[in-house]
């Protein structure tokens, strides 16, 4: 990895404005931050934690695919689901990827849009675990139709069997919410690392390497006109990406909240599951910025005024959370209908209450801490929240899905649900997918906005006297 510049001279110094609060931390110009960052890729000597982190992730992803052959072979049968759960891991996973992949198009459009500098340094990884979160989520609808060969029915195709979708199922909505967010996230990280391919274009050595950050970079070359067309459709990106940000999830929701099932006829979902998405999103970027800093020795460019705003966003979200946690259980009881307060109360003392309990520790609880300036600027600690709440996060779709399938109207159709080893293996797999993805990502190509990180620079720098 190339290696900092070394510190300028005190006259140097004396020169320079010292924002407030800064960004960015130590002395930086623009080479230093060019070298630090494209060294991370450029260099012919891989980590040996790089490899680790890889493998682990790739040994999961074969236990994937282990279980998906398995799956095509014999069937859904093989999953825990029943006649009462129809829905088990599948969906409980679907939407609690697509909840992780919200952060990053909240990080770089809607922060973009309210011209938020501390989103540089984190919003080009943000919007590749995005991509990344998504085709993990995409394939579990597959998955759970049972023919997944069969699964471009669901798109209107012209066709001479007359087989259309039913535009009136919410499950058709989720097709095309979901596929217009993953193409959108996808143009919006691929023309904000335009300007980067060039830079890494210009920076290898190898003819290999120069061709192929050359044919990304597509021809750049860092003029005026460049750059008035590259803003021009990244801001326009922005706007378009916003409103998927609220949305896809809103889509996602109505997978449940469309029904007349107790527990999921609520009109509060559209809200609480974006906010949820949001939480989980920014938990799960916590997750993963921290030890990657800490292994690339990021500290001065991802600071813990990134990791500080962060935890804020996610206590504000969480807080929204705990709201629809209470107005869910509040209008069960104010509407006075006995099957919605049979649910709620079969959630919090059936048998599923102790991963009813568990999810509003992990959600509510463990993250009122963040109220504390100390426990927002401790690393460490922070990490373990965030990692607390991915786990509540799962364990909350759980409830959802589970708890008001799996004692319906009829006492006689009452039956309990419980994953099988399959389906752990296709969970598991999955994280394993999104592992090796994201460390391909960071071994390939800058996991930080370059240019974004030297303009920020340029704006806090005073003209020299």
């Amino acid at each position: 990895m190339a290696t900092v510049e070394q510190p300028k001279s005190n006259a140097a110094k004396a020169t320079e404005y010292e924002h407030p609060a800064p960004v960015l931390r130590g002395e930086h110009d623009y080479g230093s931050v060019t070298d630090k960052i494209s060294g991370i890729v450029l260099t012919r000597h891989t980590p040996r934690s790089w490899f680790l982190a890889f493998g682990v992730g790739f040994l999961l992803l074969m236990m994937f695919l282990t279980a998906v052959t398995y799956l095509l072979f014999v069937g859904t049968g093989i999953w825990g689901i029943n006649v009462p759960v129809a829905w088990g891991f599948a969906i409980i996973n679907f939407v609690w990827w697509i909840g992780i992949g919200h952060a990053g198009t909240l990080i770089s459009a809607i922060l973009l849009l309210m011209r938020q500098e501390w989103r540089t340094s984190i919003n080009r990884f943000a919007e590749a675990m995005t991509l990344f979160a998504v085709a993990c989520a995409g394939l579990f609808p597959v998955l759970h139709m049972g023919r997944p060969w069969l699964a471009y029915w669901m798109l209107p195709y012209p066709n001479t069997m007359n087989l259309w979708p039913q535009f009136r199922s919410p499950l058709i909505w989720d097709v095309f919410a979901v596929s217009t967010y993953g193409t959108v996230s996808f143009m919006f990280w691929f023309v904000g690392l335009i300007p980067d391919f060039a830079t890494m274009r210009d920076k290898a050595q190898h003819p290999a390497l120069r061709m192929f950050y050359g044919l990304l970079a597509m021809g750049w070359r860092g003029s005026a006109v460049h750059w008035h067309r590259y803003e021009t459709a990244y801001l326009l990106l922005a706007g378009l990406a916003t409103p998927l940000v609220v949305s896809v999830h809103t889509v996602v929701s109505f997978d449940f909240a469309v029904s007349v099932i107790p527990g999921w006829h609520t009109t509060v979902f559209p809200p609480y599951f974006v906010a949820g998405a949001i939480y989980s999103g920014f938990a799960m970027v916590l997750t993963l910025v921290i030890p990657i800093r800490a292994i690339y020795g990021l500290e001065d460019i991802i600071t813990v005024r990134h990791l500080r705003n962060m935890a804020k966003v996610m206590l504000a979200t969480g807080l929204i959370v705990a709201y629809g946690y209470l107005m869910e259980i509040f209008m069960s009881w104010y509407g006075a209908n006995s099957y919605e307060q049979f649910v709620t109360r079969n959630r919090m003392l059936g048998p599923y209450a102790p991963v009813f309990w568990s999810l509003i520790l992990c959600n509510i609880l463990v993250p009122q801490l963040l109220w504390s300036r100390r426990v927002r600027d401790n690393v460490a600690v922070l990490f373990v929240i965030a990692v607390v709440v991915n786990i509540g996060m799962w364990l909350e779709r759980y409830v959802i899905v589970v708890t008001s399938l799996h004692r319906d109207y009829l006492p006689s159709s009452w039956g309990m649900y419980g994953g099988t080893i399959w389906d752990y293996m296709t969970f598991a797999g999955t994280i394993g997918l999104f592992l090796s993805l994201l460390y391909l990502f960071i071994r390939v190509l800058p996991m930080i906005s370059i240019f974004e990180v030297r303009h920020l620079i340029s704006t806090h720098k005073k003209p020299a006297e």
